[in-house]
């Protein structure tokens, strides 16, 4: 899941924040991160001297530069541009939260403009590459799918739908993924009503991922653990009927036929 989106760089840079036409040499190279302490600078010098420290992929001081230009200059048309920028900037240098501020802030000063669509998907691209494992606590992952369907939502013909849409699969796959993480300890642990929870939360709200073969498996065996065969039989005929082909459901199938025999006809697939 972290992996640095290279679609977030060239998007950027197809965005219409065009350097100025000053040299960007008015501040000189190799200085240090004293060219971003407060020294009154005209637009021209400071738009372009962020946008070459950018082109030297030195991100991080092109942000503080950026940062510059909207402090010194709020009412110049290139402030809302280096708003936009900054936020790539910390984006691209791995500062996911200052990046999100940035585009969080373009966003209310300029809801309306052509660029929001690419702030919003700037915000869920950063929560996107902080996702973690799922052995770990999954509050940014959700964080990610909400930003992310947001794109979909309010720019469904933007250029950043579609990866936006792919995204939101994947989001989705893993947090089932945490849930099944989740279900199987407690099975391991014989808290068999804890894991059907579990679950039944994938088969209910992640039904599309590939976790849900498994769900029902392991809703299968969780069942017959607490003595609830109909419901272990029901759990395995929706496998059979949706995954006949899966090792899942030849797994219940022979749980439901050695626990509960009775029912095990009935968790047959259909005859094709």
């Amino acid at each position: 899941m972290q992996i640095k989106s290279r679609a977030a760089l060239l998007l950027a840079l197809s965005v219409s924040l065009v350097p100025l036409s000053a040299c960007a040499s008015l501040l000189g190279r190799g200085r240090t991160k004293a060219d971003t302490r407060y020294v009154a600078r005209d637009v021209n010098t400071l738009y372009n001297a962020a946008w070459d420290r950018m082109q030297r992929r030195n991100y991080a001081q092109a942000a503080l530069i950026f940062d510059e230009v909207e402090r010194q200059h709020p009412y110049s048309i290139w402030a809302r541009r280096a708003q936009l920028m900054s936020a790539f900037c910390y984006y691209a240098a791995g500062d996911h939260t200052k990046s999100i501020e940035s585009a969080r802030r373009f966003m209310s000063i300029h809801p309306g403009n052509r660029d929001a669509p690419y702030a919003l998907y700037l915000i869920a691209l950063n929560y996107y590459e902080q996702i973690s494992d799922i052995t770990r606590d999954q509050a940014v992952t959700r964080q990610a799918l909400q930003s992310l369907g947001e794109v979909v939502r309010r720019y469904p013909d933007s250029p950043y739908a579609a990866d936006a849409r792919v995204k939101v699969d994947l989001v989705r796959d893993h947090l089932a993924g945490k849930e099944m993480e989740i279900g199987r300890f407690y099975q391991r642990r014989r808290q068999w009503l804890a894991a059907t929870v579990r679950f039944r939360t994938v088969i209910d709200e992640y039904q599309t991922t590939s976790h849900a073969p498994e769900a029902l498996m392991r809703l299968t065996e969780s069942y017959l653990a607490l003595g609830i065969p109909e419901e272990a039989r029901r759990a395995a005929a929706v496998l059979g009927a949706n995954y006949p082909q899966t090792r899942w459901y030849q797994r219940a199938y022979e749980l439901v036929q050695r626990h509960a025999p009775q029912a095990a006809a009935a968790a047959q697939p259909p005859a094709t």
